[in-house]
C-alpha cells in the first residue's frame, strides 16, 4: 500500500485533512498553532483508492536541539517514508516566507511533491490559489478540508502517483488507529443454557488481531523513550520537556513474532492542574486509548513512585476493565532498590484492593534493560484476561465455597446460592444467581471473589461478579 504524507507549516489544516481522509476525528485539531508533534499514522480512502497516511507537525525552519528542531526532523523522516507528500498551504493566508522555504527544501528532495491550496472554500483563496504559482511545484488543488470539498481533484492526481497493484477494492474497510473490538463471549441472557463450543476470535499477537498494548502514565516519566527503545528506532519525538506528546500515537510492531499495536499517550495530570484546552483535549484522546486498549502498561517514575494520580490512572484503567501492569522506569537510577521495591508492592496492596496482585516490572527504557520481561508480562496477563472457566467447574468451587461459609441469614432466612456462570471474558465477569441477591452483603461478595482469585489463578486482571436474583415461579406475572 502506497504512503502519503500530509507536511506544511503550523496551522494550515494537516490535521484536519487527515481526519477527513481516514473518515474519523484521530488527530487533535485546535486553532493553536503546533497540536501536532508526533507523526501519526492512519489508513486513508478516497472512493476506491485506499493508502497509508501520515500526519506531521508544522515545518519549523529551526536546526538547533529545541523541541521544535526535533519536530522538524519528525517530518522530514516522514517525507522520506512516503510515496508521494501533500504539501498544504492555507490559501486565505497565501504564501507565506516559512511556505517558500519549506518550498526549496521539498524541490530538493526525492520525493513526489503534491501542492494543495486549503482551505478554498468561498472566494477568499482565490488569492492564494494564484499566489501558489511562485512555490514553483506546480498548479495547486483547491481543497477544503473542513468541508470536503476539492477531493475529487485529489484522487485524479494521487491515482496518477500510484501504481496498479497499489489500489485497493473498494470491498476493504479503513480501520481506525485504535481501534479494536471487545466483544462478549456469551449473551448474558442465556446464561443457564448448556455451554457450546464456539470458534473464538483469532490469538492476540496474530497478524489479524495484534495485541492492543497502551503505554499511561503523569508527564515525563518515559513513555514514548519507551515505545522508541522497543522498536528501536525514534520513532516517537522525546526530550527533557514536560508534555511532549499530545496525540495517542499507535505503532505496529512484532515481538517475537507476535503482532502489536503499541499506544503511546499524553501525559495525564490531576484535573485541577489542566488549564489549557488542548490538553484537556489530549487527556481526553488518552482516555479512549485506555478504553480501546486490551493490555495497560502504567509507567510509573522509579525515584517518584505511585503518586496520588498514579492511582488515579490505576483506578480508571481497572474500571474500564483492562489487564494492567506497573512498570517501574529508571530503575537503574535507584538506590535502594530492595527497600523501594517493597514500598511499591506495599502501595499497590493497601492502595489498589480492588485488584490484587497487579504484576510489577522495574526497567529502564534508556538503557534497554528488561524489556523482554515486560512483554512476557504483557502477554500473560492478556492470556488472564481472556480466561474463560467451565460452568461444570464454578458450581463444583461454589457448592465447595458455600459448604466451607454457608451465606448469612436474610430476613429470618438462609440466602440460597443457586446457580454461577461465567458471562463474559476480556475482564473475567461471572453471574450468580441467587435468593435475596440484593440482601447478600458486601463482605460475602468479596469472599466470593477472593476465592475466584485464589482457586482459578486470576491474580492480576479486574474480576466482576455481578448478582443475579432467579424468578419466583409464584409471583403473578404482570
Amino acid at each position: 500500500m502506497a504512503t502519503v504524507a500530509i507536511v506544511g507549516r503550523p496551522n494550515v489544516g494537516k490535521s484536519t485533512l487527515f481526519n477527513r481522509l481516514v473518515g474519523k476525528r484521530l488527530a487533535i485539531v485546535d486553532d493553536t498553532p503546533g497540536v501536532t508533534r508526533d507523526r501519526r499514522e492512519g489508513e486513508g480512502r478516497i472512493a476506491d483508492l485506499s493508502f497509508t497516511l501520515l500526519d506531521t507537525a508544522g515545518y519549523e525552519d529551526v536546526y538547533d536541539e529545541s523541541l521544535e528542531a526535533r519536530m522538524r526532523r519528525q517530518t522530514e523522516a516522514a517525507i522520506r517514508e512516503a510515496d508521494v507528500a501533500l504539501f498544504l498551504i492555507d490559501a486565505r493566508a497565501g504564501v507565506a516566507p516559512m511556505d517558500e522555504r519549506f518550498a526549496a527544501v521539498l524541490r530538493k528532495g526525492k520525493t513526489p511533491i503534491i501542492l494543495v491550496a486549503n482551505k478554498c472554500e468561498g472566494r477568499a483563496g482565490q488569492g492564494g490559489l494564484m499566489e501558489a504559482f511562485s512555490l514553483g511545484l506546480g498548479e495547486a488543488i483547491p481543497l477544503s478540508a473542513e468541508h470536503g470539498e476539492g477531493l475529487g481533484e485529489l484522487y485524479d492526481i494521487l491515482k496518477e502517483h500510484f501504481g496498479p497493484t497499489d489500489d485497493v477494492q473498494s470491498a476493504d474497510l479503513s480501520v481506525p488507529d485504535l481501534d479494536v473490538t471487545v466483544q462478549d463471549e456469551t449473551d448474558e441472557d442465556d446464561m443457564e443454557s448448556e455451554e457450546v463450543e464456539e470458534v473464538g476470535p483469532p490469538p492476540a499477537g496474530s497478524p489479524d488481531r495484534p495485541l492492543q498494548l497502551a503505554i499511561v502514565g503523569r508527564p515525563n516519566v518515559g513513555k514514548s523513550t519507551l515505545i522508541n527503545r522497543l522498536l528501536d528506532e525514534d520513532r516517537l519525538l522525546t526530550g527533557p520537556e514536560a508534555g511532549i506528546t499530545r496525540d495517542s500515537i499507535a505503532t505496529d510492531w512484532v515481538w517475537r513474532d507476535k503482532h502489536i499495536k503499541l499506544i503511546d499517550t499524553a501525559g495525564l495530570r490531576r484535573k485541577a492542574r489542566v488549564q489549557e484546552k488542548v490538553e484537556r483535549l489530549s487527556a481526553a484522546d488518552t482516555r479512549r486509548a485506555i478504553d480501546f486498549a486490551e493490555v495497560v502498561v502504567l509507567l510509573l517514575d522509579a525515584n517518584d513512585m505511585l503518586e496520588k494520580q498514579d492511582l488515579t490512572i490505576a483506578r480508571q484503567v481497572i474500571d474500564e476493565g483492562r489487564a494492567l501492569i506497573v512498570a517501574a522506569n529508571k530503575w537503574d537510577a535507584v538506590k535502594d532498590r530492595a527497600g523501594q521495591l517493597q514500598k511499591l508492592r506495599d502501595r499497590l496492596q493497601t492502595s489498589l484492593t480492588q485488584l490484587r496482585g497487579v504484576p510489577v516490572v522495574t526497567l529502564s527504557a534508556i538503557r534497554g534493560r528488561n524489556l523482554d520481561r515486560l512483554m512476557e508480562e504483557a502477554f500473560r496477563i492478556h492470556e488472564l484476561w481472556n480466561r474463560r472457566i467451565p460452568t461444570s467447574r464454578l458450581n463444583a468451587w461454589l457448592e465447595g465455597m458455600v459448604a466451607a461459609h454457608p451465606p448469612p441469614l436474610s430476613k429470618g432466612r438462609r440466602i440460597k446460592l443457586r446457580y454461577m456462570t461465567q458471562a463474559k471474558i476480556r475482564p473475567p465477569t461471572f453471574a450468580l444467581f441467587a435468593s435475596q441477591a440484593s440482601n447478600l452483603p458486601d463482605a460475602y461478595v468479596r469472599y466470593l471473589t477472593n476465592g475466584l482469585r485464589n482457586d482459578f489463578g486470576l491474580d492480576g486482571v479486574p474480576l466482576r461478579l455481578n448478582l443475579r436474583q432467579g424468578k419466583n415461579p409464584y409471583q403473578p406475572k404482570r
